[in-house]
């Protein structure tokens, strides 16, 4: 039921970035903890892991790594989300900069995740996770 609802290329693009964004946090927060599951780790060691992995910081050094992979077109849906902006300040611990690298990454994750790209998110998943 999840993915039922797969959206066009076209669709999707009339959706904010701060809309794939909102999905983008899910499925993000959702590939780490499936990964870590698969780990064999106690439930606090995996919630610590969990966070650290999907934290601002994290997830903009993540984006800053993976440009150079992306199409021009993710680079474009990555750049709108970089330069929205949200009604609510960052989140502790975290620059402006990083904030939008970090929303950038969500909402090139939420534009894959509505398309139906799951192909290119699971090749994209390994930089998505946390490092042991």
């Amino acid at each position: 039921m999840i993915i039922e609802n797969i959206m066009s290329p076209e669709q999707a693009r009339m959706l904010s970035p701060l809309q794939f964004t909102y999905v983008g946090d899910a499925v993000h927060s959702l590939i780490v903890r499936e990964y870590l599951l698969g780990k064999n780790l106690q439930v606090k060691k995996m919630h610590r892991m969990s966070v650290q992995a999907v934290c601002a910081v994290h997830q903009n050094q993540i984006l800053e790594k993976i440009i150079p992979l992306l199409s021009e077109e993710e680079t474009a849906i990555a750049k709108r989300g970089r330069n929205a902006h949200a009604h609510h300040g960052g989140p502790k611990g975290a620059t402006v900069s990083e904030y939008a690298g970090a929303t950038g990454l969500e909402a090139l994750i939420g534009y894959l995740f509505l398309t139906g790209n799951t192909e290119r998110l699971n090749q994209l998943s390994p930089h998505l996770l946390p490092e042991d």
